[in-house]
C-alpha cells in the first residue's frame, strides 16, 4: 500500500496527513506527536478516529500542520485522520461519521468591524 494523503482544517489551522502501513507511529512537523502535543487530552484527541476502529497500531501518519493554535490543529489532524481511513477503507465511514469525525467545523472567528473594540463589541454609550 502507497501513501494515502488527506487534508483537514479547523478555524486557521491545516493538516496535510500521509498515511503508510507501519507501526504506529504519528510524525507532526518531523516531530513525535507526545511532543507536539504534550497534553493528553489533544493526544487522545486526535488518535480518536484510530481508535474508534481499532487501528492504531496499524498506520504510520506523516503530518504537515499549520496555522491556528493548538486546540485547532489537533482537531484539523483528526478531521484529516479520519478523511485519510475511508480512503484506505470506505466502509469505516459510517462508525467515523456517527462520533463526528468526518464533519468539517466550520465555525471561524467573526472579522473586527470598523468603529468598534472587537466583532460585536461597542464602545461605551454616553449619552452627555
Amino acid at each position: 500500500m502507497e501513501a494515502v494523503n488527506a487534508i483537514g482544517r479547523r478555524k486557521a489551522a491545516v493538516a496535510r496527513v500521509f498515511v503508510s502501513e507501519g507501526t504506529g507511529t504519528i510524525t507532526i512537523n518531523k516531530r513525535d506527536l507526545i511532543l507536539y502535543f504534550p497534553s493528553s487530552i489533544l493526544q487522545y484527541v486526535v488518535r480518536q478516529p484510530l481508535n474508534k476502529i481499532g487501528v492504531a497500531e496499524k498506520y504510520d501518519i506523516r503530518v504537515n500542520l499549520d496555522g491556528g493554535g493548538f486546540k485547532g490543529q489537533a482537531e484539523a489532524l483528526r478531521l484529516a485522520i479520519a478523511r485519510a481511513l475511508v480512503k484506505i477503507n470506505p466502509e469505516d465511514k459510517s462508525a467515523l461519521r456517527s462520533e463526528g469525525f468526518m464533519t468539517r467545523d466550520s465555525r471561524v472567528v467573526e472579522r473586527k468591524k470598523p468603529g468598534r473594540p472587537k466583532a460585536r463589541k461597542r464602545f461605551q454609550f454616553s449619552k452627555r
